[in-house]
């Protein structure tokens, strides 16, 4: 149960909350203790003591010297000269702390406006994945002369709240009429469909000065707002904003509006956006009209024109799930799908999820006979080419083709040198390091960045060694990378399989489920601690560790948690009740253990649909994730289970997804228990 029960607006990142909440070990080793001295003092702000820490560390040739190198410069970045920063390159070069180093640097250059060092540093930054450093770069090739319209648009409407980069981007392409009014609109729309009130300010004062107030009014009261707005020519870009900040609380408000009010005059483009935000937010919180609210968008859009409408992609998935969860007797809902799909932007169109939905449409809608094969030709070439990848979406494809998954072979053994390669590795040696005295969030950003560039066979040596080691989530994230040789041992290990066998045995759950939804909670790390606090190896939140403890009769103190067995007997009993109250399905139960009970009960509310696609229409993008990973998970280790412990799996055809999704999901039946309310 993962912190959404607490607070649903968290990271869905799992790395992140397994980062966040390991508590270090209570005893450092040996020379170790100087590395742990050296990050306590950066969380302090203790410049002295960091740099007595850094000194000691480099003076013994410690392997994490150069983290306390970074932290000592990092903690004092932003009086640092160039010269400093080439020493501390020229001393650690190759590692992650170098690189790391230079993207804060970057970030910093930007800050300053030395667009002459950034101008150099900028390319030799490997990783290369911060966009906010992207935007001062595109800065400097637009000050160098160089066309820069197209990328620099993409950065600048992608960016985050507060992102000075992509502002200043923005703003100086605006005022040299490289970017044009249009365009500060739509970064405007953009951030207020995200809610990010500073950037759509920001974005609408490089129209005018008036334009950016307005927008900060009316992000305060959107309904006051359009009861008297402004006059002006842009009286109807911001009577849009408005409506769409009104319909993110109250769609059916902003509808009257649409229908009956001043709003009813917006040109046709604008009137189009305004309903398909409209029909986003009622998809959102599962409203019944909300396909026919997303259908009227699409029906003003064409209206409008032949131009494709500058829709975000999230906006148009949830015109995708808002067709989903209508009754499968609605043929429009498949035009819908379509539509929505074909409107996205190319790599968002490439996801398995638009790919699957898209192909179940054109077969849907193919004309009866030889007039509709081709369609359908296409739609199961689009279906054969999702078929082979090993996720939901894969396997629900292979099976609408009407196959079986099969797992793959498994690859060579590894070598003695493969194995040994790993090992020589001085990045994931010092990753290993860091994750053991208790630095796992340093460790794992080190460990990755060693895997950068790595073929398949490196990466399952790499894979293959945290094994052994027990580090299990880098285990089973690194051998997740390979493509054409899946070991798939080591994607889905087995930890403690005598232990979660027995459970699942004494309180009555399948134990691929068990394994399959502790593989997605903590990757099977005993002590990871979520950003809410759910602890242990099922991440059990610590009300319902008490609350299931007094309703098994398991006498617990909260200092129990993350004891190993104590924690997967209360997460499987947990388990249970949800399955229980959601008559068997486990599609609807990992929902209720990743979100609590109550919500996935009143997403079930409404037309019966397929399990694929109320899964795909769950509102939090967390659970929605977590609901086809966890179900995906327990095919797998359905089939690893059925080979005897230590022989790895068998190749050959895996139970099937679609029947694991069980049947289609809708309201309670009239015949059924009423639900059991007390369940946290």
């Amino acid at each position: 149960m993962i912190a959404i029960r607490a607070h649903f607006l968290l990271s869905t990142a799992l790395v992140m909350a397994l980062c966040a909440g390991l508590a270090p070990p209570a005893v450092a080793q040996g020379a170790d203790e100087v590395v742990l001295q050296a990050r306590e003092a950066l969380r302090l702000k203790d410049r002295a003591r960091l740099a007595a820490a850094r000194d000691t560390a480099v003076a013994a040739a410690h392997p994490l010297a150069s983290w306390t190198a970074y932290w000592e410069l990092t903690n004092r970045l932003s009086n640092a000269q160039q010269s400093e920063l080439d020493a501390f390159y020229a001393r650690w070069p190759g590692t992650y702390v170098e690189d790391r180093l230079r993207n804060d640097w970057l970030l910093e250059l930007g800050q300053r406006r030395d667009w002459a060092n950034l101008r150099t540093e900028f390319p030799r930054f490997r990783m290369n994945d911060d966009r906010e450093v992207t935007c001062y770069a595109l800065l400097t090739q637009h000050l160098d002369g160089k066309d820069v319209r197209a990328a620099a648009r993409a950065a600048w409407w992608a960016q985050r709240e507060g992102d000075d980069g992509c502002a200043l981007l923005g703003r100086t392409l605006v005022e040299a009429r490289v970017l044009s009014a249009d365009d500060a609109w739509q970064a405007t729309r953009l951030a207020v469909e995200f809610n990010r009130p500073r950037a759509a300010r920001t974005a609408a004062a490089m129209v005018s000065p008036a334009a950016g107030a307005a927008v900060a009014e009316l992000f305060k009261d959107p309904a006051r707002f359009l009861n008297n707005p402004p006059a002006g020519a842009d009286v109807a870009e911001l009577n849009t904003l408005a409506l769409m900040r009104l319909a993110a609380s109250d769609p059916e408000a902003a509808v009257k509006l649409l229908d009956t009010g001043a709003a009813r005059r917006l040109p046709p483009a604008l009137a189009a956006t305004a309903w398909a935000h409209v029909g986003k937010q009622a998809a959102l919180k599962r409203l019944p009209q909300a396909a026919d609210w997303s259908a009227s968008a699409w029906q003003r859009a064409i209206q409008a024109g032949p131009v494709a409408p500058l829709w975000s992609d999230d906006l148009l998935a949830w015109h995708v799930r808002a067709a989903l969860q209508q009754p499968a007797s609605d043929a429009e809902r498949w035009t819908l799908v379509q539509r929505a799909v074909d409107a996205m932007s190319p790599a968002e169109q490439r996801d398995g999820a638009w790919l699957y939905w898209r192909a179940r449409a054109q077969l849907a809608q193919a004309r009866p006979g030889a007039e509709g094969e081709a369609v359908r030709a296409q739609a199961r070439a689009a279906l054969g080419g999702l078929a082979g990848q090993l996720n939901f979406y894969g396997k629900l494809a292979t099976e609408t083709l009407g196959g079986r998954v099969t797992l793959p072979a498994a690859p060579a053994a590894l070598s003695a040198a493969e194995r040994d390669a790993p090992r020589a590795h001085a990045g994931l040696s010092r990753a290993l390091r860091l994750i053991d005295i208790g630095l796992r969030n340093e460790g794992v950003r080190e460990w990755n960045f060693s895997l950068r560039g790595m073929a398949d066979r490196e990466l399952l040596a790499a894979a293959q060694w945290a094994c052994e080691r027990e580090v299990w989530d880098r285990c089973i994230n690194t051998s997740d990378r390979t493509r054409g040789e899946i070991d798939m041992a080591q994607r889905f290990p087995t930890p403690y399989r005598e232990q979660v066998l027995a459970r699942a045995r004494e309180i009555g759950v399948d134990p691929a489920f068990m394994f399959g939804l502790i593989r997605q909670e903590s990757r099977f790390i005993v002590d990871a601690r979520s950003h809410a606090g759910a602890s242990g190896l099922m991440q059990v939140m610590p009300a319902t560790a008490r609350w299931t403890a007094g309703k098994i009769g398991l006498p617990y103190r909260a200092d129990m948690i993350n004891d190993r067995d104590v924690n997967l007997r209360l997460g499987a009993s947990y388990l249970k009740l949800v399955l229980d109250d959601f008559g068997g399905s486990q599609a609807l139960a990992a929902a209720a253990y990743n979100a609590g009970p109550s919500r996935p009960r009143r997403w079930r509310e409404g037309a019966t649909v397929e399990p694929a696609a109320w899964a795909e229409g769950i509102p939090f993008a967390e659970t929605r994730d977590y609901v086809k990973k966890v179900l995906s998970n327990t095919v797998y280790y359905t089939a690893l289970l059925a080979a005897p412990a230590g022989t790895g799996p068998a190749r050959g055809a895996v139970p099937s997804l679609t029947v694991r999704l069980g049947p289609p999901v809708g309201p309670r039946g009239a015949g059924a228990p009423p639900p059991e309310r007390d369940i946290p």
